[in-house]
This record gives structure tokens, C-alpha cells and sequence, in this order.
């Protein structure tokens, strides 16, 4: 368990070398990078993997409040800082695309290099949104909103809808394990678990007023890897945009859905040591 000031982070780390963060999305835990603590810890780097707050390990705080962007973000600055680095490069998929754009914003002298595996930027999102064809995609983002009934539904049934979600959304057959969507179901049983990952898309539309984070141009070096079969995230989301993020490379993977780090573990494994090298 590492401390971070506001909660405590159960993780997974493996290696010696430069830090690297891994951050996961819903409904994932820091297992879903296991394949990458490997390949860049035999690379050379210090790679770990926290279970993001209300996940699994770590701590679950009752309040939407703190589970918005700027904790989240607050987050990945006490790791840095807990474990003795200056910087950090970052990685993030998904929910913790959300952490990892808000720590490039709000925590830019903590971050060296940012790799994003189909999680858009934020501007990117908000204006797709818009079109009715990504509404269809992120219906469930709205559903979300409702108290209690989205965690019975994902529960019901000893999680049935989201083992379908694991065993569907990867394209590489086996991908995923029964084994391994045990392992992904049992970090979503301990209770108040499934509301405190709930509650990140809850904090997400109470992003107004003072207190909301505002964009910010990001001008560390920046890699977009993209599934361009993700069912829930179109193509047109890798883009994160020249005034935004004016160093940033996208590599659209075609062969690749959602869990891109599931689908082409390899290729994603050469790609991040290539960046960070």
C-alpha cells in the first residue's frame, strides 16, 4: 500500500530503473497492465501499477466529490512523489486516460513523457459528444448518473453483464481468461467498490464552476495508440489536437479494439520502451 495524502493506493511494481506509471480504466484493475509491468520492467524500467482510488485495494471514499479529475490527478502526483522520483512517465487507458490528461494539466514539472491507450483528451471528447453516433457509444455514461440501480445492474447476476464485456470487447481470441475475468470480477467485489468506479463518471458531470479543471496546453512528448475497433471510442477520438498537445504522435492500430494493451500486448510493449527509451 503506498500513501499519496488523500488516500492509500494498493499497487503492483516490478523493476529497477526510471519510473513508470500505468493507470487503468472501468471496469479494470492495475491487473489489466500485467503484461506491460513485464515488458517494461525487462526493459530497464520501474513500472507500477496502482489500483486507482475506489478500485479493488485501495482506499474508497464515500463522496462523488473525490473522484473528480483534480484528486484523481492529485493521485498520480503523491505516487511520483512516494516513490522518490522528480517525474514520471504515465500511462493510462480509458478512466485513466482522464487521470493522466488532468496530471499533464494541473502537474506538468512531475511528468516527463504521457502514453495514452484509447482514452481521448478531454476537448476531443466533450465536442464528439455531441454527435449522435458517439451519444449511442456512451449511453451508459447518462445511465450512470441514476443512484443505486447501475451498480445493481452490473452486479446482478454475479456480474454477468461485465464478464460479458471482458470476454466480447477484446478482438484477440483469448485475451482475456476465465481466469483472468475472475480476477478482474473478485477486484469489484469488495463493497462500495462498484459505486466508487460508478461515482468517476458521477464527478465527471459535476466538472463546473470553480472548481472545475480547465483545459491546458500540454507540451510534454506525447504517444496516442489507438484501437481503432473500440466499440465504446471512436477512431475520430485519438486526435487529441495540435493547440492542445502540439508533441504528440498518434499510431492508429487497426487490428486493436478497447483493451488495445490486451489485444497486441507486444506491439504495445515495443512501442511505450521505444518512447520512453
Amino acid at each position: 500500500m503506498v500513501d499519496v495524502g488523500d488516500v492509500t493506493l494498493h499497487v503492483a511494481e516490478l523493476g529497477d530503473g526510471p519510473l513508470v506509471l500505468l493507470l487503468h480504466g472501468f471496469p479494470d484493475c492495475g491487473y489489466t497492465w500485467r503484461h506491460q509491468l513485464a515488458g517494461l520492467a525487462a526493459a530497464g524500467f520501474h513500472a507500477v501499477a496502482p489500483d486507482m482510488r475506489g478500485y479493488d485495494g485501495s482506499s474508497k471514499p464515500k463522496s462523488v466529490s473525490r473522484y473528480s479529475v483534480r484528486a484523481l490527478a492529485q493521485d498520480v502526483a503523491g505516487l511520483v512523489t512516494a516513490f522518490g522520483a522528480e517525474r514520471a512517465d504515465v500511462v493510462a487507458h480509458d478512466w485513466g486516460g482522464g487521470a493522466a490528461w488532468t496530471f499533464a494539466m494541473l502537474h506538468p514539472d512531475r511528468l516527463r513523457r504521457l502514453a495514452i491507450l484509447n482514452a481521448p483528451h478531454p476537448v476531443t471528447f466533450q465536442r464528439h459528444l455531441r454527435s449522435l453516433q458517439q451519444l449511442k457509444r456512451s449511453w451508459y455514461m447518462f445511465a450512470f448518473q441514476l443512484p443505486l440501480l447501475p451498480e445493481a445492474g452490473l452486479a446482478r447476476n454475479d456480474f454477468a453483464s461485465l464478464r460479458e464485456v471482458f470476454r466480447t470487447a477484446s478482438l484477440r481470441p483469448g485475451a482475456f481468461t476465465e481466469a483472468d475475468i475472475e480476477r478482474h470480477i473478485a477486484a469489484l467485489r469488495p463493497p462500495g467498490t462498484l459505486t466508487a468506479a460508478i461515482n468517476y463518471y458521477r464527478a465527471a458531470f459535476r466538472n463546473v464552476g470553480p472548481n472545475a479543471v480547465r483545459p491546458r496546453r500540454v507540451d510534454h512528448p506525447a504517444l496516442v495508440l489507438w484501437g481503432d475497433r473500440d466499440r465504446f471510442l471512436g477512431p475520430a477520438l485519438a486526435e487529441p489536437g495540435s493547440v492542445w498537445v502540439p508533441n504528440a504522435r498518434i499510431q492508429h492500430v487497426p487490428e486493436a479494439g478497447h483493451w488495445i494493451q490486451h489485444d497486441v500486448p507486444e506491439l504495445v510493449n515495443d512501442e511505450l520502451v521505444r518512447f520512453f527509451g
